[in-house]
C-alpha cells in the first residue's frame, strides 16, 4: 500500500500463528478442567487473605452466571460493572461471560452524568454497583436509567426491589440452576467468537466518551499471544490494583486465566507498598505514574536523610543507569560491574526487598514512561517493560520482553500484529486485539478503522530491530510562532525523571512565541522536602513559597540544558493543588485532559505571554 512501510519482524508464520479459544467463557473452564486445585485468586477479607483455586472459583462464578439468566438477561445482553478492583468485580465479570452476556465497564469515580449516559447508551439490563453511594447515584436518577431492571450491589443494602445484594443474587442463581441444569451448558453453545464479551467507553480526554466493542476473540487473541511469548507460567504470581474498568486492568485479568497463574487482586491504591512485601508478586502491571512515584519516594526520603546515605544511593543509582545503557549495548566494563556489585549489595538489594524480593519485572502501559526512571529500576534488577496499545486494540499491541528490552521503546508487535507507519508518522496495527468498532458510530469508526488497519493517533517510528518508539500523540503535537514542532508529551514524561517532586507537567506553546507549562507537585514529596528545609506552612503555602519556586526552577533548567532553544520552557506555573479526576482535569487511567487543563488556565498561561 503507497504511503505506508511494513514492519517485517523475525517471527515465522508458525510462531505468528494464533490458536485461540471460542471465547473467554471457554477458556475459563478450560483452565478450570486443567488445573482445578491450582490458585487461583488471593483477596483481602479483613485484615487477612483469602484465596480460592481455579474450582473454587467456578463454583461461585456458576451461581452468579445463573442469577443473571435468572434476572432475564439474554444472550449478549450488556450488564455494568460499576465498582473499584475487588474480587467480586473479577466473578462477575466471569459470570457475565459464562451466561453469554456482555460486560460494560464503569470507573466508581464517574459522574452521574457519565453514569447515566454509560448504562443507557450500553443498553445494560442489570447494573452492579459497589458500595451503597454509587447505588444512591443510580437511585436519585431511576427514571433516567429505564433499561434497568435490577442493580446489584456488593457492599450496599437491599432494599427488596430494584436493588439486591450479591448474595442474593448467587442463592438466586442457585435456585435457578436446581430447575433448569442446562441454562448455562445452552447459553456457552451459542457463544461464537465474534460475539460482544465487553464495551468499553474511552476516557473521554476530549467530548462524549465513545464505547469500543470487543468481541471475544479480541481477548482470547491477546492472551494466547502473550502466552506465546513465554515470559510467563503457571508459577507466576501477579498483583493486580490496576482499575478493571480500564482496558489494561481487564487484560491482565484475562491474561491469568489463559496463562493459569494466581492472581492477588486489591485496587486499592494506598496498599500498594503494604501488599508487594504481603503478596511477594513476580510481577505487576501499572501506569508510569506508579513508578515514577516510587522512585521519587526513594530518592527524597534518602535526600531527606542526607549525609553518607544520601551520597552512597545516588552514587549506587548511578551506577545502576550506566549498567543498564551498558547491559543494552553488551559492553559492560569490569569496573563499572564491580562498583554496581558493591552499590547493589549496599542499598538496591535492599529497594528489592520494599518490592518483595521475587518481582522479576514489571510491565507499564497507557502513557510514555521516563527513561531515565526505567534505568534506575532495569539497574536495579527490576526491569519495566513498556508495552503499547489502546482501548481500540484490546491494551496490547506489542510489548518489550525480559531478554530484548530497549528502553525508550513500546517493544516489538505481538505475535499476529503488524505495525505500519503512515507517511505523517502515525502509528497504524493490525491485528487479532484491533477492536470491531465503535458502538452505533459508523463515522467514528470508518475515520479509525481503514482496510482493517487502526489509525491509531500516536507518531512513532519503527526501528531496524522491530521495536516501536512512540514520539507523542498525533493531536498533542504543536507548532510555536516561530513554525517549530514540539511533542509536549515526550519532555513532561522527561521531566518525571528529573525532578523528584513533580506529579504533573503540562505543556503550552501552540502558535505562542515560545514554550511555557502548568506543574503541580506531589503533596507527599514536596512537605518531606519542606519539613526538611524548614519552609513553613502548608501544602498551599509551600508550593506557592518563593523557595519551592526556586526549587523547581532548578529541575527546569536541567531539563532545559538537554533541549533545543525552540522546545525550552522559559516561563512557568506552579498550581496551588493537584489535577484530579474529580475536577475532570485528568482521566481515571491518570491521563491529562490536556485541552481541558490548558483552557481551564488560559488566563493564566496567557499572562505569561504579556511583558
Amino acid at each position: 500500500m503507497p504511503g505506508y512501510h511494513l514492519n517485517m519482524t523475525s517471527l515465522t508464520a508458525e510462531e505468528t500463528a494464533i490458536d485461540q479459544p471460542r471465547s473467554i467463557a471457554h477458556m475459563f473452564l478450560e483452565r478450570v478442567a486443567a488445573t482445578p486445585d491450582a490458585p487461583a485468586y488471593r483477596y483481602p477479607e479483613g485484615d487477612a487473605w483469602t484465596a480460592l483455586t481455579w474450582a473454587q472459583t467456578a463454583d461461585k462464578v456458576r451461581d452468579l452466571a445463573a442469577g443473571l439468566v435468572a434476572l432475564g438477561v439474554q444472550p449478549q445482553g450488556r450488564i455494568s460493572l460499576a465498582s473499584s478492583t475487588r474480587i467480586e468485580w473479577v466473578l462477575v465479570d466471569l459470570a457475565a461471560m459464562w451466561a453469554g452476556a456482555a460486560t460494560t465497564t464503569i470507573y466508581p469515580t464517574s459522574t452521574q452524568d457519565d453514569v447515566r449516559f454509560i448504562v443507557n447508551d450500553s443498553e445494560s439490563a442489570v447494573v452492579f454497583a459497589e458500595n451503597d453511594t454509587l447505588v444512591q447515584l443510580l437511585l436519585e436518577g431511576r427514571d433516567a436509567v429505564p433499561g434497568v431492571s435490577k442493580v446489584v450491589t456488593f457492599d450496599g443494602e437491599s432494599d427488596g426491589d430494584w436493588v439486591i445484594t450479591l448474595s442474593e443474587l448467587s442463592a438466586l442463581g442457585a435456585d435457578y440452576l436446581a430447575q433448569h441444569p442446562d441454562t448455562l451448558d445452552a447459553r456457552l453453545a451459542q457463544l461464537s467468537p465474534d460475539a460482544l464479551a465487553t464495551l468499553i467507553y474511552t476516557s473521554g480526554t476530549t467530548g462524549r466518551p465513545k464505547g469500543v466493542l470487543l468481541p471475544h476473540s479480541c481477548w482470547t487473541y491477546e492472551s494466547v499471544a502473550v502466552d506465546k511469548l513465554g515470559i510467563l507460567g503457571t508459577d507466576d504470581v501477579q498483583y493486580l490494583w490496576l482499575p478493571l474498568a480500564h482496558v489494561f486492568g481487564k487484560m491482565l485479568l484475562s491474561l491469568a486465566v489463559r496463562i493459569g497463574m494466581e492472581t492477588a487482586v486489591d485496587g486499592r491504591p494506598d496498599k500498594i507498598v503494604e501488599n508487594l512485601s504481603v503478596i511477594r508478586p513476580t510481577w505487576m502491571g501499572a501506569a508510569p505514574r506508579i513508578f515514577e512515584k516510587v522512585f521519587g519516594k526513594v530518592s527524597t526520603t534518602v535526600d531527606s536523610a542526607g549525609g553518607v546515605k544520601a551520597k552512597l544511593f545516588h552514587w549506587a543509582s548511578d551506577n545502576a543507569r550506566k549498567v543498564s545503557a551498558a547491559r543494552e549495548n553488551g559492553k559492560v566494563s569490569p569496573i563499572l560491574a564491580a562498583q554496581h556489585a558493591v552499590g547493589d549489595r549496599l542499598v538496591l538489594s535492599n529497594i528489592r526487598t520494599l518490592l518483595g524480593g521475587r518481582v522479576r519485572f514489571f510491565i507499564s502501559g497507557s502513557a510514555a514512561l521516563n527513561t531515565d526512571v526505567a534505568r534506575w529500576f532495569d539497574g536495579l534488577g527490576v526491569p519495566i517493560l513498556e508495552g503499547y496499545g489502546l482501548t481500540e486494540s484490546t491494551a496490547a499491541a506489542g510489548v518489550n520482553l525480559p531478554s530484548d528490552n530497549k528502553i525508550g521503546t513500546v517493544g516489538p508487535p505481538l505475535p499476529g500484529t503488524t505495525y505500519r507507519i503512515a507517511d505523517d508518522g502515525e502509528v497504524l496495527i493490525k491485528g487479532g486485539g484491533v477492536m470491531a468498532g465503535y458502538k452505533d458510530l459508523p463515522d467514528a469508526t470508518a475515520e479509525v478503522l481503514i482496510d482493517g488497519w487502526l489509525h491509531t493517533g500516536d507518531i512513532g517510528e519503527l526501528l531496524p530491530s522491530g521495536h516501536l518508539k512512540i514520539t507523542d500523540r498525533k493531536k498533542d503535537l504543536f507548532k510555536t510562532s516561530n513554525g517549530k514542532y514540539v511533542a509536549p508529551g515526550a519532555l513532561e514524561a522527561r521531566f518525571k525523571g528529573i525532578c523528584p517532586y513533580v506529579s504533573q507537567l503540562v505543556i503550552e506553546g501552540e502558535s505562542r512565541k515560545f514554550v511555557s507549562a502548568l506543574i503541580t507537585l506531589d503533596e507527599e514529596a514536596i512537605m518531606q522536602w519542606a519539613a526538611s528545609n524548614k519552609v513553613p506552612g502548608d501544602y498551599h503555602d509551600v508550593v506557592m513559597s518563593q523557595a519551592t519556586r526556586d526549587l523547581v526552577k532548578g529541575y527546569i533548567d536541567t531539563l532545559n540544558s538537554d533541549l533545543g532553544r525552540w522546545e525550552q520552557i522559559k516561563r512557568f506555573i506552579i498550581l496551588p493543588r493537584d489535577l484530579t479526576v474529580e475536577d475532570g482535569e485528568i482521566t481515571p487511567s491518570l491521563k491529562v485532559k490536556r485541552k481541558t487543563v490548558i483552557e481551564k488556565y488560559k488566563d493564566q498561561l496567557d499572562s505569561l505571554y504579556t511583558d
